[in-house]
């Protein structure tokens, strides 16, 4: 009896098993003391402990079929690869071994868009006339928003690498699932209509209490999409799930992407708070720091640069511009222990911070990012003694900062550029415009072939200070200003060498050329002859009483200028 009890008890293998959407397939084993599976081609062996397993479901995958695994931890960990007939075995070792019921899910296979979307332990469904259709863990969802007042935008975790065993990190971090597909699913969106009725205490909390008489009173109206936004919210624990904040910046101007937002800082994340949209952030993702001055003398900009980027929609935003007052003062308490502080944070942090808001929150990032903050040259200075230097990106204004290493263009669309991609640079004069001789272009080729960056509108008096700052940088510069001025001094010396006193007199005049020689066919009087002039022999036949007149009183006024005193009819303009 105890022999064959001993034979049930031997670990199940299963080969070509792919763990979290991993290209890459590995041998399952089962044991009564948990699960471990082992990449094929050698690599870390992942394993979930006997203990801490609660659901166990089996349904149709992309490879066979799918054994899902929900922890204790609220983590999802997909097994697929299965055969068909392997079910009944699987539900009998976790029914002995572990306790679980395996529960067997028929997917929705009609590929309707239409169905209900439910909220599990650690899954967000959505169901097709009561089949799931997918499923969507709470841990791969990054944030949430509302789109419209019917549509809810779910936006998901991108995945840092595309490594073959990118689906064992899936099983910690956020993004890993997806982390080994060439393709993503990175967003989204949910149409909800209508509305739905809430019942309320007085104490403004859910009320499922029935019997309440005052039903006129405690019902509430409430739109359907913003409910299921803020369980979905609660749920994934979008912003919670960082920990304790440690501090609060409220209402902060930011460029890009345009708006006010609140910014909660957290140990490995910071979160931007808006109206509309919330943004997670890990400090991770922050590549670049950059602190500029702004040329009015008044703001200071901010800016970080972001890997992976914000999105929106399509829309991405690779950097993060936000705008301070220098005027403006802050002063901030942090949230976090004197143990931390001594220890973790030493050096980095203080307990308490005041001055100007923009060097401490730059003081804050530099603390907790750990990254460098990079400011302008202090090579460089425009002829208004600044750091910027005013231009534009096609319609777009905004500053050019010089940095010692790379350019800055700021607010939209913040681009960056560093010296070492630039093969040359040229500058070149706005053909054919009135304010051609006041302001230029300048356009970066970048190394490689890999495309060029125009900036336009600048400054005519900046183009020195920024030819003798790129030669400070080893920079190669084209100057096709200098060619032009002097291929147009060139001509016109030529012309003055080859042009007579004769070619003068008779120069072209344009249109008035074209007056002394064509007849003025538009006027015509009302006898259809030509008007004579004063000498003429016909002009007693042709002027008309009041020109007789006129030339009457010229007579007896006894003016040499009697040409003065007859009107000429007006030409038409020529069309």
């Amino acid at each position: 009896m105890s022999e064959g009890f001993r034979i049930i008890h031997n670990p199940e293998n299963f080969h070509h098993i792919h763990l979290d959407l991993s290209k890459q397939p590995g041998r399952c084993r089962i044991a009564e003391s948990g699960i471990g599976w082992k990449p094929a081609e050698g690599g870390d062996t992942f394993v979930i402990d006997k203990s801490s397993i609660e659901q166990a479901s089996w349904s149709r995958g992309a490879r066979g079929q799918e054994l899902k695994i929900l922890s204790d931890s609220r983590k999802i960990n997909q097994f697929d690869g299965f055969q068909h007939e392997d079910f009944e075995r699987i539900a009998k070792i976790f029914k002995l071994w572990f306790g679980v019921d395996v529960d067997k899910k028929e997917r929705a296979l009609r590929g309707w868009n239409w169905g209900k979307g439910e909220f599990g332990k650690a899954e967000l469904f959505f169901n097709v006339q009561n089949k799931p259709a997918f499923e969507v863990p709470y841990t791969e969802i990054l944030n949430t928003n509302l789109a419209s007042k019917y549509e809810v935008a779910v936006d998901f975790a991108v995945g840092a690498d595309g490594t073959a065993d990118g689906g064992i990190s899936g099983a910690k971090d956020a993004g890993g699932k997806g982390a080994a597909s060439r393709d993503q699913l990175v967003e989204a969106r949910f149409y909800i209509p209508g509305t739905v009725a809430k019942k309320k205490n007085p104490e403004g909390e859910e009320d499922d209490d029935d019997d309440d008489d005052d039903d006129d009173e405690e019902v509430e109206e409430q739109n359907a999409a913003s409910l299921w936004y803020d369980t979905l919210v609660r749920r994934a624990e979008i912003g919670d799930v960082a920990g304790d904040t440690f501090a609060t910046i409220m209402d902060v101007l930011h460029l890009t992407p345009r708006g006010r937002f609140d910014i909660d800082l957290y140990e490995s994340s910071f979160r931007l708070r808006g109206k509309t949209y919330d943004y997670k952030i890990q400090y991770d993702s922050v590549k670049k720091f950059f602190l500029l001055p702004k040329p009015d003398e008044t703001h200071t900009l901010i800016t970080m640069g972001l890997d992976p980027p914000l999105r929106q929609g399509q829309t991405r935003y690779p950097f993060v511009v936000m705008q301070y007052k220098r005027d403006e003062d802050l002063e901030l308490d942090l949230n976090i222990s004197d143990d931390d502080l001594e220890g973790k944070y030493a050096g980095k942090l203080q307990k308490n911070y005041s001055g100007p808001s923009y060097m401490v929150l730059t003081h804050l990032f530099r603390g907790l990012a750990g990254k460098k903050v990079i400011s302008p040259s202090k090579d460089y200075l425009s002829r208004h003694q600044q750091s910027g230097v005013k231009c534009s990106i096609k319609a777009s204004e905004g500053h050019l900062f010089c940095m010692d290493k790379s350019f800055m263009f700021v607010p939209k669309p913040a681009t960056y550029i560093a010296m070492d991609n630039i093969q040359y640079i040229t500058m070149s004069r706005v053909g054919g415009a009135v304010s051609a001789s006041r302001t230029f272009d300048m356009t970066m080729t970048y190394k490689n072939a890999s495309g060029e960056q125009q900036f336009s509108n600048i400054n005519r008096e900046e183009q020195q200070p920024l030819e003798d700052f790129f030669r400070q940088k080893g920079l190669k510069v084209k100057n096709e200003m200098a060619e032009d001025s002097g291929l147009i001094a060139a001509a016109l010396k030529e012309q003055n060498e080859d042009t007579s006193d004769d070619e003068v007199v008779g120069a072209d005049r344009g249109s008035a050329d074209e007056d002394s020689e064509e007849e003025d066919e538009d006027f015509k009087d009302e006898d259809d002859s030509d008007v004579a002039e004063e000498f003429d022999s016909a002009h007693e036949s042709s002027g008309g009483s009041d020109s007789d007149a006129a030339m009457e009183d010229a007579d007896d006024d006894e003016k040499p200028d009697t040409a003065e005193m007859v009107e000429r009819p007006k030409k038409k303009a020529k069309k």
